[in-house]
């Protein structure tokens, strides 16, 4: 349904660092920086793209705002989330866990206050 999402950042260099270490966690590859200075994350035809704002105003984090990341097991959600404290992130809510659907998710915010979870897809 989607073709990306974009977010905003005050300091590329220490979102790039956040979101390298996050997505390697997951067995993703480092973002590339376009021509337009943003920072682009791709992954089976979906891209997360991270740029400072075109008005010119500093980047805030979306009021009730998620971001969820897929991941292929347990243990790819708890190396996203260990590297992503590790690269300036913060560890929210509750301790990655096992939900009632069967799906284990962890959250976190990026250093620029973006709300993530990444999360295993249950089985159906």
């Amino acid at each position: 349904m989607f073709t990306h999402v974009m977010i905003g950042s005050n300091d590329l260099d220490r979102a790039r660092a956040f979101y390298d270490a996050t997505f390697a966690a997951l067995g993703g590859e480092s973002g590339e920086m376009d021509a337009r200075g943003r920072l682009i994350y791709s992954h089976e035809g979906g891209r997360l793209m991270i740029t400072t704002p075109i008005d010119g105003e500093p980047a805030t984090a979306a009021n009730g705002g998620t971001i969820g990341i897929a991941a292929e097991s347990h243990d790819h959600v708890l190396a996203w989330h260990r590297a992503g404290t590790e690269h300036g992130g913060s560890a929210i809510e509750s301790p990655p866990s096992e939900r009632p659907n069967g799906a284990f998710v962890a959250y976190l915010r990026d250093p620029d206050g973006n709300k993530l979870t990444a999360r295993t897809v249950p089985a159906r």
